[in-house]
């Protein structure tokens, strides 16, 4: 079969025959539906720093999977042929993000462990969208930003990552402020439910923000947002558009703010983000790619040409 493999950084994908995969014990394989496409694939391709996260290489890449069971190995007993899954790409199912290969292919296998179902009433793009991004989203928000009811929180990006994590602070019934350098998605942050939306999050001082999520990552967003969270405030770092950062130590001390790193999440996340689709209250922006069109989705999610989350189906 064909699958979009990554060789090195700098290097283009290469679209390389490859063979089918097997069910191991344990495991399953997967008829590929949709595979989203994530930021953390365009820093693969253009930062050295990514590839100790890499199993092999060459490897498929494309970790934000959904399709149907096609095979299952021995020992499986709670899935069947022809359920509806999405994988959970995390180490707590032993399915780290790159240490497996993944989506950008037609078949994809993975230990029963990863699985998570995707409901019926939830389409594999939404399913694929609903792993990493809907996982990290919903653990940054909930799990590490311990948002809740009246919360006043900031979000700093409305790409992929933050309109989902946006909308689910918004259902939980916190005070959503966003910041986003792109107007052209302003009224789509209003749509979701937030407060307010400006460029900057630093435009919010004034507010008292409890808790601001960084979805950016460009260094200078983290210093922004230790300098603009409230005194005995939190910020949450999600985004790693840039590895490294140069922060005001003393506003951080001083003002006693909490930073925290958050990576991924577990099945939990997941589902709860699956739940969250299914009852048609959660519905983040979608951009539909083809299988060939891979290479040339990541390089337009590089240079910031994407509107939502880019998803590939086939």
């Amino acid at each position: 079969m064909k699958a979009w493999q990554f060789t090195n950084t700098h290097e283009p994908l290469v679209l390389a025959d490859v063979a089918e995969p097997t069910a191991a014990p344990g495991g399953v394989v997967i008829d590929v539906k949709a595979a989203g496409l994530c930021h953390s694939d365009v820093g693969l391709m253009e930062d050295e720093g990514w590839l100790a996260l890499l199993a092999r290489q060459p490897i498929t890449i494309g970790h934000e999977v959904a399709g149907v069971i096609s095979e299952v190995g021995e020992g499986v007993t709670e899935w069947k042929v022809g359920d509806r899954v999405g994988f959970c790409p995390t180490t707590e199912v032993g399915a780290p993000v790159y240490a497996f290969d993944g989506g950008f292919a037609p078949k994809a296998a993975i230990d029963q462990v990863a699985l998570v179902r995707i409901p019926d009433s939830v389409s594999f793009a939404y399913g694929a969208a609903g792993t990493d991004a809907g996982m990290t989203s919903h653990h940054a928000v909930i799990v590490n930003g311990q948002v809740t009811k009246g919360t006043k929180l900031g979000i700093i990006g409305f790409g992929g990552l933050g309109q989902i994590g946006s909308r689910v602070a918004v259902l939980a019934g916190a005070e959503v402020y966003v910041a986003e350098v792109n107007e052209d998605v302003w009224q789509n942050a209003r749509d979701a439910g937030v407060t307010d939306v400006k460029k900057n999050i630093a435009d919010f001082a004034d507010i008292g923000l409890d808790v601001i999520v960084d979805f950016a990552g460009f260094g200078t967003t983290t210093a922004q947002a230790i300098e603009t969270v409230r005194p005995g405030g939190r910020v949450v770092q999600v985004g790693m558009g840039r590895l490294e950062a140069t922060i005001n130590t003393r506003v951080l001390i001083t003002h006693n703010v909490t930073l925290v790193g958050s990576v991924g999440g577990t099945k939990a996340d997941v589902q709860g983000v699956y739940d969250y689709l299914a009852t048609g209250e959660l519905n983040p922006t979608i951009t539909e790619i083809s299988f060939d069109e891979i290479p040339d989705g990541i390089d337009k999610l590089a240079k910031g040409q994407v509107v939502g989350r880019l998803v590939a189906t086939f």
